[in-house]
């Protein structure tokens, strides 16, 4: 794996900040799941990351709310294969993405409008529905009035 992890093109995170625990994984893995550690567990702080400005850090703690513990840090799990540095990669995949989400800034939406033969157009549709409906109502009589 190399020394740094690239999240956009601005920020990049040293895989010295990683912290990488292995476990046991759960579910099927014939003998072997008995005893080897393949389920890998990264954890990145979040809040006290030097790689990160505050106001990505601000962000990035809005956007991943939920997904932190209490002292800010990231749980990223990976434990879909059965060697541990297949696992590793995903773990460190993940949490790469997870982060340039979290970093993203949106578009900004550009106010449109609907084009003049667009609007003729549905003008025209609700006049024709309009009529449909008005020819499938009971006739009235002069006398009704």
């Amino acid at each position: 794996m190399s020394e740094v992890i690239r999240i956009t093109p601005e920020v990049a995170i040293p895989v010295a900040e990683l912290e990488f625990r292995a476990s046991r994984a759960s579910g099927p893995g014939g003998q072997g799941v008995n005893t080897t550690d393949s389920r890998v567990e990264l954890r990145f702080d979040l809040a006290g990351s030097p790689s990160l400005t505050d106001e990505a850090k601000e962000l990035a703690v809005r956007r991943l709310g939920p997904r932190l513990d209490s002292g800010g840090v990231l749980r990223v799990v990976a434990q879909a294969q059965r060697s541990q540095l297949a696992n590793r990669r995903a773990a460190v995949e993940r949490f790469a993405e997870l982060l340039a989400a979290a970093l993203a800034t949106p578009k900004a939406r550009r106010p449109t409008r609907p084009s003049r033969a667009a609007a003729a157009r549905r003008v025209e549709t609700k006049r024709r529905r309009s009529t449909t409906k008005r020819l499938r109502e009971r006739p009235r009589r002069p006398d009704d009035d």
